[in-house]
C-alpha cells in the first residue's frame, strides 16, 4: 500500500456528513443544501441535443489528445473570452475529463524528487485536490493564508525566499474558492517574476471564471495576464477550466488545460498512461457548449438574481459582501464555524460548509475559522428561503456564541 495515502486528510464533505449525521431535523421543514458547489440550473438543451446526436461515438476509442474539433473550439473560446491571440490547438490545448482529475494528475507530471524537499504552494483556504495531489506526488504543501484586508487574496510577497527556492509548483485559484476574489495584473506580475527567478510552474484553476456580475468586466485570466505582460509563450504557466459551472453540466466531466506547450507535451505523455481520452459523445457536447455564450449569460443572470435577493437578508446579521465572482458567499459568523453549521442545520435544516474545513492551520491560524461557505446553487426561491432561515437563526442565537 502506498504509505503516502495515510497523509490524506478526510474530504470536507466527509467531515460535514459526520458532523451532521446524528442531527435530528425539525419536523415539517424542507431541507435546503447550500454546502456543495454543484450547479443546479438546467443543463443547456443544445448540450443535450449534441450528446443525443453523437451516440455513435460510443463505438470509438477516443484519442488521448482529444478531437481536433474540440481543441479548435476551446482555442476559439479562449481567444474570444479574454481576449488573446488564438492558442495553437495542436500544442497549447488539451481536453481533460474535468478540472478535478486534471489538477491532480498534472501535479504528478511536474513534481521532481529533490534532496531539499519539493514544495507546492497552495492558497489557504483551498480546493483539497491541491493538497492531495502534492502529497501523493511526494511534495509538501506550503500554505499561504487568505488576507481579509486584501479581499481574501494571498499576499505573495510574504513567501520567504527559502520557500520560493524549494517550490516546484504554485496553485492559483482565481476567481477564488471560497471567497470569489480575482487576481490583479500586479499580483500576476509578481508571481511571474518569482517563477522566472526560481523556475516553478504556475497552475491556474479558473473553473469559476464565467460566474461574475458585470458583463463589461469579466475576471482577468492567467493567459490574458501573461499576454499583457509580454509572456506570449506562457512559459511555466497553464490554466485549467471546465464546463461544470459555466454550462451547468458537472456530470459531463469536461474541461481543458491550456498554456505552455512544453508542459502540455509532457502532460500528454503522462495522460497516455494515466487515463483514456474524452469520449466522442462528451466531446461533441462540449463543442456545442464552448461555442455558445447565450446560455452562459442566462446562467449569470440567475446567479445575479440570487445575490441581489439574498445579500440584503444576510448582510445585517453576518459579515458578508458580494464577491468579485463565483457563486459563493464567504460569510463571517460569531464564534465557532463548525458549531454554527451544526446548530444551523439542527434548527433550520439549512446546510452550509464550515470554513475551517476548507483550510489548514498555517502560520499560527486557520484562515477559514469563524467563516462559512454558502453556495447559492439552489433555485432562487430556495436560496431566499434559506437566507431568511439563516437570518432568523442568527437573530435568535446568543450573542456570546
Amino acid at each position: 500500500m502506498n504509505p503516502r495515502l495515510q497523509q490524506l486528510a478526510p474530504y470536507p464533505f466527509e467531515k460535514l456528513r459526520a458532523l451532521l449525521g446524528t442531527v435530528e431535523l425539525p419536523s415539517g421543514i424542507r431541507p435546503v443544501n447550500l454546502s456543495i458547489g454543484e450547479p443546479k440550473h438546467a443543463a443547456p438543451q443544445l448540450v443535450r441535443d449534441a450528446m443525443a446526436n453523437s451516440l455513435d461515438g460510443l463505438s470509438v476509442y477516443p484519442p488521448t489528445k482529444g478531437e481536433p474539433a474540440l481543441r479548435t473550439a476551446i482555442a476559439d473560446w479562449l481567444a474570444q473570452r479574454y481576449p488573446i491571440p488564438r492558442p495553437d490547438p495542436d500544442s497549447q490545448i488539451l481536453p481533460v475529463l474535468g478540472t478535478r482529475e486534471a489538477l491532480f494528475s498534472f501535479v504528478q507530471t511536474i513534481i521532481s524528487p529533490s534532496p531539499a524537499g519539493a514544495l507546492v504552494i497552495c492558497p489557504n483556504p483551498f480546493y483539497q485536490i491541491y493538497e492531495g495531489a502534492a502529497l501523493l506526488a511526494g511534495a509538501q504543501p506550503w500554505f499561504i493564508n487568505a488576507d481579509p484586508s486584501r479581499n481574501f487574496s494571498p499576499d505573495w510577497s510574504t513567501v520567504p525566499d527559502d520557500v520560493w527556492a524549494r517550490t516546484q509548483l504554485v496553485f492559483v485559484c482565481s476567481p477564488g474558492n471560497p471567497a470569489g476574489n480575482v487576481m490583479t495584473l500586479e499580483e500576476w506580475q509578481y508571481l511571474f517574476e518569482q517563477s522566472d527567478r526560481h523556475g516553478f510552474v504556475i497552475a491556474a484553476d479558473e473553473c469559476y471564471s464565467e460566474i461574475y456580475f458585470d458583463e463589461t468586466t469579466p475576471p482577468l485570466g492567467a493567459l490574458q495576464a501573461a499576454q499583457r505582460l509580454g509572456r506570449s509563450d506562457y512559459r511555466n504557466l497553464v490554466s485549467f477550466s471546465s464546463l461544470s459551472k459555466r454550462s451547468n453540466v458537472p456530470g459531463l466531466r469536461s474541461g481543458f488545460v491550456a498554456g505552455d506547450a512544453r508542459l502540455l507535451e509532457a502532460y500528454l505523455l503522462y495522460r497516455t498512461y494515466h487515463c483514456g481520452g474524452m469520449s466522442q459523445v462528451v466531446s461533441r457536447a462540449s463543442i456545442a457548449a464552448w461555442s455558445d455564450e447565450a446560455h452562459v449569460r442566462a446562467n449569470r443572470r440567475l446567479y445575479a438574481e440570487k445575490f441581489a435577493a439574498v445579500l440584503p437578508i444576510l448582510s445585517p446579521v453576518l459579515d458578508v459582501a458580494l464577491p468579485d465572482a463565483s457563486f459563493y458567499l464567504w460569510a463571517g459568523v460569531a464564534g465557532d464555524d463548525v458549531a454554527f453549521a451544526r446548530e444551523l442545520y439542527a434548527s433550520t435544516a439549512v446546510t452550509v460548509l464550515p470554513g475551517s474545513y476548507l483550510a489548514r492551520e498555517a502560520h499560527d491560524l486557520n484562515p477559514g475559522a469563524g467563516r462559512i461557505r454558502i453556495a447559492l446553487v439552489a433555485p432562487v426561491a430556495d436560496c431566499i428561503e434559506a437566507a431568511h432561515r439563516i437570518a432568523a437563526f442568527v437573530a435568535s442565537r446568543p450573542s456570546t456564541c
